[in-house]
């Protein structure tokens, strides 16, 4: 973990309320595994608490890297209003990521995904596909308005998209995608609302390895601060609990009450 002022090279409105940061520095040598995220600082005296966002993409051999985030308040509002060579204060890489280990060559996997949890999970396709990993992706959005990089995600893997208002794509949600296929995957690797992670855990609860990464309200981002704990199932007590930011934000299948 590290922190760096980056530089934006360029911001890109990907679809209402949501966009897309390239940041430059060289921080990026420090991005290596995918589902980590960053802490940003947000450019407004005002707002004190840092954001945390995903990494979308990672770019090594030009120290470039994008985030997507969607307005959902008063410092993603100032986010949006950032154009190139503006800069961001920015901590991480944070996080534990997803873990690869185990995967080979022509092992087949699913990349599950939801709304704004969909952009980590394209780092980790890439990353995968390095890997000669076969990936077919489960994407779901509310509608074909807010949809963004479905062609993005096809170069890399079968990609097959659910919208909640059947505007594109199958009607209804991401479940609805994966209870129509008869696939066994060697692994499940999904990110989303936590509404979209309980049906991955019911459709592969007895799965040796799946990987949910877990959104969640953070203030620190490093583990000190306790705002951003979930309990574990097997704890009658609720006392016991693990830090999403850095216990997490991945967990398996079972480690944690959703």
């Amino acid at each position: 973990m590290k922190q760096e002022v980056m530089t934006i090279i360029q911001q890109t409105q990907l679809a209402p309320r949501i966009y897309e940061l390239t940041l430059k520095g060289e921080l990026v040598k420090e991005m290596l595994i995918p589902g980590q995220f960053l802490h940003i600082r947000v450019p407004r005296a005002d707002l004190l608490l840092r954001r945390p966002i995903s990494i979308h993409s990672i770019d090594q051999q030009n120290h470039t890297c994008q985030i997507i985030y969607r307005i959902a308040g008063e410092g993603t509002k100032e986010f949006s209003t950032l154009k190139a060579d503006d800069s961001l204060d920015v901590l991480g890489p944070l996080g534990n990521g997803f873990d690869l280990s185990g995967l080979s060559a022509g092992d087949e996997v699913f990349i599950v995904g939801g709304g704004i949890g969909i952009p980590p999970l394209y780092e980790l396709a890439k990353q995968l596909n390095m890997r000669d990993v076969k990936v077919t992706n489960f994407l779901g959005f509310a509608s074909k308005e807010v949809m963004y990089h479905e062609a993005k995600f096809h170069e890399l893997g079968e990609t097959r998209v659910a919208t909640d208002d059947g505007t594109y794509g199958i009607h209804g949600n991401v479940g609805n995608l994966l209870m129509s296929t008869h696939k066994q995957p060697k692994a499940v690797f999904a990110c989303g609302a936590n509404g979209l992670l309980k049906t991955v855990e019911q459709l592969f609860v007895d799965h040796p390895n799946v990987q949910l990464s877990l959104e969640s309200r953070m203030a620190c981002g490093i583990g000190a601060c306790y705002a951003c704990v979930c309990h574990r199932p097997d704890d009658e007590t609720g006392t016991k609990s693990v830090k999403v930011c850095d216990e997490g934000p991945i967990f398996k299948v079972g480690e944690v009450v959703l």
